[in-house]
This record gives C-alpha cells, structure tokens and sequence, in this order.
C-alpha cells in the first residue's frame, strides 16, 4: 500500500527507529500507526513506553502554590515568541492563581473567556490545553518546580506522619531533591500497583515477542520477560527509579532512609508532570 512520508516521519520521530523499518512496519500494519509503532517494539527497534512523545508546541507551564492548594497548568500558543511575551507570561500567571482559588473542580474551559481576551490582544492563537490543582491535607506538602523557561513543570504533593516534619530541614531538602528528580526522569506512574493492566500486558507481550527469537527454552523466555518488565517498571514508576543524586538508591530507600533518620514517616503520595507539547493519552 502507499505509505505517506508525513506518516513514516511522525513514527520515526515518535520511536526513534530508523526511516525504512518505520516505513516497513507501516506496511506491514496497514497503515495504522499505533500497529505499526508496536511491531517496531516487538522487533527490539523502537523502545518500550516511556514518558510520552516529542513536544511540537510552543507555550510554557506555570504553577502556583497558596494556603495548601498547588495548580499546574500547561499554556500553549503558535510562536516561541508569543511564549516569552509578558502579556502572556502574565496571563499564565493569572490563570495559575485563579485555579488556585477555584480549587479541584477548576477545569480549562472555566477560564476561556480570559484566554480568549488574551487571544484579541496578542493576535495569536492560544489555548489552555491542560489544568490540575492539588489540594494538601494538614499532614502534607507540596512543591513545585518549573525548568527553563517553563517547558518542563512540575508539582509533588508529601505526606508525612507528623505535621511537624514539613519545618524539618532534610525534609524540606530531600522533598525538593525529589521535585527535580520527577522534572529530570519523568515518571509515567507513581508506583506498579498504579500501573494499568492493559499496558502491562502489552509491554509483556512485546518482551515476550523479543525474548522468543533468541532459541532459548520457555522457562528462560519467561526469565528473560520477567526482567525486562521489572527493567521497564524501574525506569517508568516514580518510586522504583534511581534517585537523582545517587543512581544506587531507589527512590523508594531514599524515602525509607529519609523516615529513618527524622523519626516518621515521608511519602510521595500525588505528583503531576507537564511538558510543553507532549502527546496526551
């Protein structure tokens, strides 16, 4: 069948095989991508899932945090130009606020007349694709982080076993080490048990796949399976990634030692990550 270039360069960009196996694959799939883009993983040439594809959009993400309550919010436009304009660097801002105040029910299309107000302004299209508020309870903490110049921001909410933690120094260090490792590795799930059955099916289906073309005996087919999925989960769930600033500690042990040494108890309990332009689920 006629393959697209447009098709087989959108799935080269998006699994990072090369321009002919992606063309292959999309034969062979018939031209669906998501099919195709599963063959390439199945034949070892695309990785397996990790944060999901390539930012294509301009804009920024912006944060606030008040009285317990954090928004994060992703602001996108048609220029990097318009993304570094203070127009709209304050409209992300007011934004941010205004979720703030509005609390967990705060949706994008609340704000729309606002964004469009900004649109007649700055003659350039904008939209507020994507808003989330977490909200802490008396024993939590939250922090943000934004990197650059907001193409990467983030927001971690702590739960700790006693109020009196969130003024305790290594706490308070620590939790932030963590807000940066979430902006540097990009976790897709907090922990396994968050991680939806269908997607583990199918990465166990793809390693199984990869695993039977070495010749090796079922049991050590399974073996091999078995660690590649705790290889993968390691590298998507928040907790079973290798700490920012020392790779042989999981993040986990980072929080059991952290618990250890200030007598209670600190865990990761809600965390958002936003990238400009990502592709959404």
């Amino acid at each position: 069948m006629d393959i697209k270039a447009t098709d087989v360069k959108a799935l080269r960009e998006k699994t990072g095989a090369g321009m002919m196996d992606c063309k292959n694959a999309l034969v062979k799939a018939n031209g669906d991508a998501a099919r195709a883009e599963k063959i390439l993983k199945e034949l070892g040439l695309a990785a397996a899932k990790k944060r999901a594809g390539r930012a294509t959009k301009e804009g920024r993400v912006f944060s606030r945090i008040q009285d317990g309550t954090g928004a994060l919010l992703e602001l996108t436009c048609e220029t990097d130009f318009v993304a570094k304009n203070k127009e709209f660097v304050a409209l992300g801002q007011t934004l941010a606020e205004a979720a703030v105040s509005r609390g967990r029910q705060a949706r994008p299309e609340d704000f729309s007349s606002q964004v469009q107000e900004a649109v007649g302004k700055i003659k350039e299209n904008i939209t507020l694709r994507r808003l989330q508020v977490i909200e802490a309870g008396a024993n939590d903490m939250i922090l943000d982080y934004i990197h650059g110049e907001g193409k990467i921001g983030v927001m971690v909410r702590f739960s700790l076993s006693d109020p009196s933690l969130k003024d305790n120094p290594r706490v308070k260090e620590v939790a932030f080490d963590l807000t940066l490792h979430t902006a540097a590795f990009a976790p897709l799930f907090l922990s396994r048990d968050q991680v939806p059955k269908p997607y583990l099916d199918e990465q166990e289906e793809i390693f199984t796949k990869q695993a039977e073309k070495l010749g090796k005996p079922e049991n050590v087919v399974k073996g091999i399976v078995q660690g590649k999925i705790n290889k993968h989960m390691a590298e998507i769930c928040f907790v079973d990634q290798p700490f920012i600033k020392d790779q042989n500690l999981k993040v986990s042990k980072v929080l059991e030692d952290l618990g250890k040494e200030v007598g209670g108890k600190v865990q990761i309990s809600e965390y958002l990550y936003y990238k400009v332009g990502e592709e959404l689920e």
